[in-house]
């Protein structure tokens, strides 16, 4: 489930709920939207998901350069 995965990755990344809407959907509303219900459209699934591995994958390497 998308809003199961947000939650991990918004407690991973010590991120707002508010500014993941708007850095994956262009939305500060999408997270507490989906909290409330709202059932995306299949590709605002798919672009959410690859924004999150993007996130992660950028993240991972900072941290690799850094050590």
């Amino acid at each position: 489930m998308l809003l199961r995965t947000i939650e991990t990755f918004l407690r991973t990344h010590a991120m707002p709920a508010t500014k993941f809407g708007r850095l994956a959907a262009h939305d500060p509303r999408f997270v507490l939207d989906l909290r409330m219900g709202r059932i995306p459209r299949p590709d605002t699934e798919l672009r959410t998901r690859a924004w999150m591995q993007g996130y992660a994958d950028g993240t991972a390497e900072m941290v690799k350069e850094a050590a």
